[in-house]
């Protein structure tokens, strides 16, 4: 106070608190910066995780899918056929099974033996497939077009080229080895398209080998997927190999034309998107190439202009050889956005008007450190995996658009956005903590998954259009959800299959009778259908539904959800067998 020795009264009182206010309202700005940067970095963190996870686990469905199609195909111990002319309805049989499981991407299934014989089944849709076929080990294949799985074969169309299995990637990959492998990324012989194909050799009744079934992965379908997620404006996702070689990408292109407008492999490193290669160098510093990875990773690195760039990662192994990493990279910038409009507003206003907000300034800092707890516990819950508990989204500054933002995450990764309830993840999670409530607990009444899938759905979307099919999926699951009790859960599986939650039953007799009341719910004529006539309003859809009880059934997710999906598909043949 020395400077103010020769200062007035008012003076003396108005400098310190006006410096006080100027200082506090530093504090406050600055507080406030630390705390969204923390709150964004936790909270940014999670959700790449979220993003990676999703991914990882949409293509490991098709990935592992693709090990049910090989014995599906041809199991294990079954003897391989001589002949595929003298065989060839059995095998076309099974392979038509096969491509049914995962129709994306394992769309095509194939077996080719040792005397160049070949048979391939393709499939274009639910109904529509190729069968090609070669039966001798000199002439080219033949093709046939067909429709439903025991449809008349057409008109055989002969292919220009000479298609040798013996001579393909598959076929040499599975010969070699005893255990199913995945290729080396190839050119596909028919569509041109870079494919990996998951192999298995199939020996005669001397344990000898006899050839090799086999089914591919397109990459034009991984690419497909990955430009279907919705990320932040400048985000991006790839899928890359060990060697940078390009799987999939969310933004610009995986493989490379050459002079002879033949396809070859991407190498990351040599993208041009100087994001994406500067992403893949930073993944190569980050992680260790034999390392066990059982959850996604994220770190951050400085990318070409200098701004920070949040990545998060996740290895994709299996026991076939498969040795991918999938990698979703954000610049900080998307994220922080908000918060640093927040500070220059902040900083802006308290120069302006200083003199006047010290006594609102007191009440303004009990509400925004009020507000910043709330977003600190929001932030704990969200990196927990939890939904969010109150926090101050009704505020109209930075802090409240970044809560609304992140809430906005939350519920878009946990909700349907056609129907409004909640989704796949959203119902794998809610079981998965009953699960470990009941073993905790050790409940004596049990729960109930059901599988619910439609009725002729399908042809009330050809009849009426798939916007009138949306509205049919809406009105469905408003009836689930006014079916059900409070702590009972309905929820939107995908297409038009459903996942119904029953929190507590007495036992098996109590489920089938909610099993029950659901059918009569959903027999009902639909409201949806009324505008189109008297007819059309009658229409309805119905549904099968399988149900597990656990822990009768089973006391984990996957062998509770494939009970309740292998009853459902038992009721769907009942019914389909039952006449009208």
């Amino acid at each position: 106070m020395i400077g103010l020795s020769g200062a007035t009264l008012r003076q003396m009182l108005t400098i310190p608190y006006v410096a006080l206010v100027l200082i506090a309202a530093s504090i406050i700005g600055l507080l406030s910066y630390l705390a969204g940067l923390n709150a964004v970095n936790t909270l940014s963190n999670y959700a790449l995780s979220e993003t990676v996870s999703r991914i990882a686990q949409a293509v490991d469905k098709h990935i592992e899918g693709s090990e049910a199609v090989l014995e599906t195909a041809f199991p294990t111990d079954m003897l391989p056929p001589t002949s595929v002319k003298d065989d060839l309805t059995a095998l076309r049989t099974r392979l038509w099974l096969a491509t049914t499981i995962h129709r994306n991407p394992n769309n095509y299934a194939y077996y080719g033996d040792k005397d160049g014989q070949f048979i391939g089944l393709y499939r274009f849709n639910e109904t529509d497939a190729e069968l090609r076929l070669r039966t001798n080990g000199e002439s080219p294949r033949s093709i046939y077009t067909f429709s439903r799985i025991f449809g008349q074969l057409g008109t055989p169309v002969t292919e220009e080229r000479i298609f040798e299995p013996r001579e393909r990637p598959w076929y040499k990959a599975g010969q070699s080895t005893t255990e199913q492998t995945w290729t080396a990324i190839y050119i596909d012989f028919k569509t041109l398209e870079l494919v990996s194909t998951r192999a298995r050799r199939v020996n005669n009744a001397e344990g000898e080998f006899q050839g090799v079934v086999a089914t591919d992965v397109s990459l034009e379908l991984l690419n497909d997927f990955l430009r279907s997620l919705t990320l932040t404006p400048n985000g991006f996702a790839f899928i890359v190999e060990p060697d940078g070689n390009l799987v999939a990408t969310s933004r610009g292109p995986h493989i490379q034309t050459g002079v002879n407008n033949d396809n070859s492999r991407l190498n990351a490193a040599q993208s041009s998107d100087p994001l994406l290669a500067a992403a893949f160098q930073s993944l190569r510093k980050q992680s260790e190439p034999h390392s066990p990875q059982t959850k996604p990773m994220t770190s951050s690195f400085e990318g070409p202009d200098g701004k920070i760039v949040q990545t998060g990662y996740f290895m994709l192994r299996d026991s076939a050889g498969l040795d991918w990493t999938i990698v979703v990279a954000v610049p900080r910038s998307d994220f922080m956005h908000s918060v640093e409009q927040n500070v220059q507003r902040t900083a802006w206003l308290s120069l302006a008007v200083c003199a006047l907000i010290a006594l609102v300034g007191l009440v303004v800092l009990n509400i925004i450190s009020r507000d910043l707890r709330q977003l600190a516990k929001a932030a704990k819950a969200l990196g927990e995996g939890n939904k969010f508990p109150n926090i101050p989204v009704h505020r109209k500054d930075g802090i409240g658009e970044l809560a609304r933002s992140f809430a906005a995450m939350q519920e878009r990764l946990l909700t349907d956005r056609l129907t409004g309830i909640p989704n796949r993840e959203a119902v794998i999670r809610r079981i998965e903590d009953r699960i470990i409530q009941n073993r905790r607990r050790r409940d004596s009444l049990p729960f109930v998954v059901m599988f619910v899938d439609l009725n002729g759905f399908k042809a009330i979307n050809d009849r009426y259009g798939h916007e009138v099919g949306d509205r049919v999926l809406v009105e469905v699951s408003q009836r689930l959800e006014a079916s059900l009790r409070l702590d009972d859960l309905a929820a939107r599986y995908g297409g038009d299959e459903f996942i119904v939650m029953l929190n507590e039953v007495s036992d098996r007799n109590d489920a089938i009778k909610a099993r029950t009341k659901l059918e009569i719910v959903l027999a009902e004529p639909l409201q949806s259908l009324a505008e189109f006539g008297e007819t059309a309003a009658i229409m309805t859809t119905g549904a099968a539904i399988g149900l597990a009880l656990c822990p009768e059934d089973g006391n984990d997710l996957d062998t509770l959800l494939n009970h309740a999906d292998q009853d459902m598909y038992q009721r769907k043949q009942i019914t389909s067998k039952t006449p009208v």
